[in-house]
């Protein structure tokens, strides 16, 4: 059966793009404001605070790991946080960033960094990941970040061919590793005995006629308590998860060369061109021709 975190990742294209080890002294603070780029961090050394818009804050120890697929404001700090209006100096020792007094001993290392999603669907990609992933007590991530820290340093032959895998792998394996602790989201919807099934199946055959009636009876439940639970745990409503994915692949196929209008319609689920083209127009504001000419 189709795996959909192959699926989403492999559409994705998750490509390194920066990363660095920060080293920090207590009490410091560090606020950042971001375009909404995808973020991570991994705690090598004791504890911070992560305080992201929209979000409650998150305490991390040695060993979490968070992935935010898109992260706008948000600020670090230590658990003995400073006054409310103290924004901690940062300088650069050898290679590394340096937060708070510089003679005070470190108290703190975490190997922090962005990625970017190459593909021109991630804003609708995302929309599928839970906003934060907060993933504790699994050894094997905190290696691959390790891995991805030496690697990003180095100069060695093939290096963002090499970045570029282990970025996949540890995105991947953040995705999976979190299950059932993520708020919301594919990750979590996987993770529920009931709905994977129907995901799972979406993804296998995303042409097929589905309604919530027919993803209800993959679950085994009724079809309120379907939609109620899928809303509550996948973060959207069932047919507008269907749509979303839909549109993600009609993107794909339609910047292929020689895709035709009506072979993608068929392949996303719409028995006719022209249904199809009025729903890729209301979902990307485009006619699928006109985005396929400028795609191509």
């Amino acid at each position: 059966m189709t795996d959909p975190f192959t699926e989403v990742v492999t559409l994705l294209q998750p490509v390194m793009r920066f990363s660095k080890v920060v080293e920090a002294a207590s009490p410091w603070r560090v606020r950042r404001a971001t375009t909404g780029e995808p973020f991570y961090c991994a705690v090598l050394e004791g504890s911070s605070r992560l305080i992201i818009e929209g979000h409650d804050p998150l305490v991390l120890h040695a060993g979490d790991f968070v992935l935010v697929p898109a992260a706008f404001d948000f600020t670090t700090e230590s658990l003995a946080a400073p006054p409310a209006d103290h924004q901690s100096p940062v300088s650069v020792v050898d290679g590394r960033a340096r937060v708070g007094a510089q003679t005070d001993p470190v108290d703190y290392r975490a190997l922090i960094g962005h990625c970017a999603f190459g593909s021109p669907d991630a804003s609708l990609l995302v929309s599928l990941l839970p906003g934060v992933l907060h993933v504790r007590g699994e050894p094997r991530l905190t290696a691959l970040v390790s891995l991805v820290g030496d690697e990003s340093r180095g100069d060695r032959p093939a290096r963002d061919v090499v970045l570029e895998r282990l970025l996949e792998v540890l995105f991947i394996d953040a995705l999976r590793s979190a299950g059932a602790v993520a708020p919301t989201g594919l990750v979590r919807g996987l993770a529920d005995a009931r709905l994977a099934l129907p995901l799972r199946r979406i993804h296998e055959s995303p042409a097929e006629a589905w309604t919530v009636a027919r993803m209800a009876n993959e679950a085994a439940l009724s079809r309120s308590a379907f939609f109620d639970r899928f809303t509550r745990v996948v973060g959207i409503a069932p047919m507008e998860y269907l749509l979303t994915w839909r549109m993600a692949l009609a993107r794909r196929l339609l910047r292929r060369e020689g895709a035709g209008v009506a072979s993608v319609a068929e392949q996303v689920g719409y028995g006719s061109a022209s249904a199809f083209s009025v729903a890729f127009a209301r979902h990307v504001g485009q006619p699928p021709a006109r985005f396929a000419r400028t795609a191509g």
